[in-house]
């Protein structure tokens, strides 16, 4: 048996001549929450579309549980596309009790779990409404709960939280957990690395086509170079004490003129603890000292760029 869920080699297509995907290889690990990451445009949805045989590549293949996708494999998936639709005169809970059918849950068991999960997302009282009478949002969450219905090995979710609200994200994050906890695999492509950073055990990062990234949360963070953000009173001898420990910047007074706030770049191999033993030693006098803790956002900028983080933060806003 494969201890993988889903293995990709060398993926490429174009469009129109034009590149979308190209050559990305990439492994889910079963029961592990896979993160795949990158703006708008950067490749992730041709590239699931690829991987669970919707379109074909140009190069490359893949492998769903062991195998070229097929029907019996796409049994055991649990996917929600990019193109957010389901039948619009359908009650929510016909909706769902449809797609578990579709993928052979017994029809009493199919409504006891369409009641449980639309009562876990707060649909109860939605439950005999018209898809048509529901919010964007609602409809959503509707078609969250047909792609997980069945209980699949794999689920993949294609920007899950886009359309969210805050306190609905933070429900989806939550049932996101429950799945991996369940032991079940989990892919979801974002363009929001907050999310990413707070569920995943691996993460892809993708950028005009490319992977550049694949690892652990840990080790895109060791791509950023670590910060210290100081402050001190004007006079103090602040560059002379830590030249040596990197790339400092005066980032300017504050409003009362009454400190000086520094930003430090460490140097590879130079922890904040020794900038701190350096400041104390000499007797600087701060009033401010944190070392400042990456976050995925600025791993994807180092790997990529500030053209790509644009490209991120511009896929954020149409969102």
């Amino acid at each position: 048996m494969t201890e993988y869920a889903l293995v990709v080699e060398g993926l490429t297509k174009s469009f129109g001549g034009k590149p979308a995907v190209r050559e990305v290889s990439f492994k889910a690990a079963k029961g592990e929450i896979t993160g795949f990451l990158g703006p708008n445009g950067a490749g992730k949805t041709t590239t699931l579309r690829m991987s669970l045989g919707v379109i074909g590549p140009d190069r490359g293949r893949a492998e769903l549980f062991g195998r070229a996708p097929d029907a019996a494999g796409m049994d055991r998936v649990g996917f929600l596309p990019e193109e957010r639709g389901v039948y619009r005169k359908m009650t929510a809970e016909a909706v769902i009790v449809f797609f578990a059918r579709l993928k052979g849950v017994p029809a009493g068991e199919a409504r006891r779990r369409a009641r449980d999960y639309l009562e876990r997302f707060g649909l109860a009282d939605a439950a005999k409404k018209k898809i048509k009478e529901l919010s964007k949002g609602m409809a959503q969450k509707v078609q969250i709960i047909a792609a997980i219905v069945h209980e699949p090995e794999f689920i993949i979710l294609d920007e899950p939280f886009s359309g969210l609200d805050p306190v609905n994200q933070a429900l989806l994050e939550q049932m996101i957990r429950e799945q991996a906890e369940a032991g079940r695999t989990v892919l979801f492509s974002t363009h929001v690395m907050e999310h990413a950073e707070r569920l995943c055990d691996r993460i892809i990062l993708m950028a005009r086509g490319q992977k550049v990234f694949d690892g652990t949360v840990n080790e895109a963070l060791a791509q950023v170079p670590r910060q210290v953000l100081l402050a001190a009173p004007p006079g103090e001898p602040v560059e002379d004490v830590l030249s040596g420990f990197g790339e400092l910047v005066n980032e300017g007074e504050d409003e009362d003129g009454a400190e000086i706030n520094w930003r430090l770049t460490l140097n590879a191999g130079i922890e904040s603890q020794a900038v701190l033993r350096a400041c104390v030693e000499a007797g600087l006098k701060l009033t401010h000292f944190e070392p400042r803790r990456p976050h995925l956002h600025d791993a994807f900028v180092a790997l990529v760029g500030e053209e790509g983080a644009r490209e991120l933060e511009a896929s954020a806003e149409d969102n």
